[in-house]
């Protein structure tokens, strides 16, 4: 059964929905300010789902009341990395904790690489599985997403 018959790598809101435009992405952020959260800009190269810690561009913004300023730091992230995968993400910080509340994908690699099911037998009849990223067959720093 295929479920994904695009191949797109799906986290975060909107994923599973075509590619946001940056009227999209403004209306958005102007969403979350309006709500009080702050916004970073995030990159990797690497989408393994287990990579929740991807690498963070400039600070987070959280004195920032307009959305030109997380569009501008977007514009940024894509000229530094624009073969990467970049997300918004938005805290919320007015339960004295930064808990996520917003986070979607802005900009994707051209080629998204994908994932293979590694199957591994263990102790008596068992299978282990794990996901492999192929996007990590190469160094970091040596991975362009073509």
């Amino acid at each position: 059964m295929i479920t994904n018959p695009a191949g797109r790598i799906t986290q975060g809101q909107f994923s599973f929905l075509p590619d946001l435009t940056d009227a999209e992405i403004a209306l958005q952020v102007e969403y979350g300010l309006n709500k009080g959260y702050a916004w970073s800009v995030e990159y990797t190269d690497d989408p393994h789902p287990r990579n929740t810690y991807w690498e963070m561009f400039g600070m987070p913004m959280f004195d920032l009341r307009d959305a030109a300023g997380v569009m501008l730091e977007l514009q940024n992230c894509r000229r530094t990395f624009p073969r990467h995968y970049i997300r918004l993400m938005a805290f919320d910080s007015t339960r004295g904790v930064e808990s996520i509340a917003m986070s979607f994908m802005v900009n994707r690699p051209q080629h998204e690489p994908g994932f293979g099911l590694v199957r591994q037998e263990s102790r008596g009849r068992s299978i282990r599985y794990t996901i492999h990223s192929y996007a990590t067959d190469a160094p970091e720093g040596e991975r362009d997403g073509d």
